[in-house]
């Protein structure tokens, strides 16, 4: 939060450079845009996405609680997140992946969450709407479910799927109440 405010405050505090007659060059002068922060809202990482994941499960008929559940399990909402595997951004997308759904730039939020989402779209249809399914081909791979002739005996990818639908659940029952 100190680095975002010091930021902030250095692109709004105006910079002043005089060179000296030495230095002068005789250039033409060069258009400039300025720009000024007056105010900055911090939000939790966990409501920083919303905007975006409600577009994306607008755009792609995605539950926006699920987008979010596999977000917060993916990543905790850190845009910049990278796996032991290798796996980018928010949604943690293998490059390879990210690369088959048109992602140029798997750090930017939005085009991670659009892309994360369609990947579950995808999955989502491929498996029916069976939730473990789509959950375990997320997070080991469709290549794995397909070998193992649904959820693979992992440890890993069962405490992802029980994770993830906790967070859904608990989402529900947010939203209801």
């Amino acid at each position: 939060m100190l680095r975002v405010a010091l930021a902030t405050a250095a692109m709004a505090v105006p910079h002043h450079v005089k060179l000296s007659p030495s230095k002068r060059t005789r250039r033409e002068p060069v258009p400039v845009v300025a720009t000024r922060v007056d105010s900055a809202i911090a939000l939790p990482p966990h409501q920083a996405y919303d905007d975006l994941i409600r577009e994306a499960a607008n755009r792609h008929h995605v539950d926006a609680a699920l987008i979010k559940s596999v977000m917060q399990t993916e990543s905790a909402f850190n845009a910049l997140a990278v796996s032991r595997a290798g796996a980018q951004g928010l949604m943690q997308l293998m490059p390879q992946l990210a690369e088959e759904l048109g992602i140029e730039d798997p750090f930017d939020a939005r085009q991670n969450i659009m892309g994360g989402t369609l990947y579950l779209r995808q999955l989502l249809d491929r498996y029916r709407g069976n939730l473990r399914l789509v959950l375990a081909g997320y997070n080991a791979g469709t290549t794995t479910v397909t070998r193992h002739g649904g959820v693979p005996p992992f440890p890993e990818t069962r405490k992802y799927i029980k994770r993830v639908t906790e967070l859904l659940e608990r989402a529900r029952r947010d939203e209801k109440s």
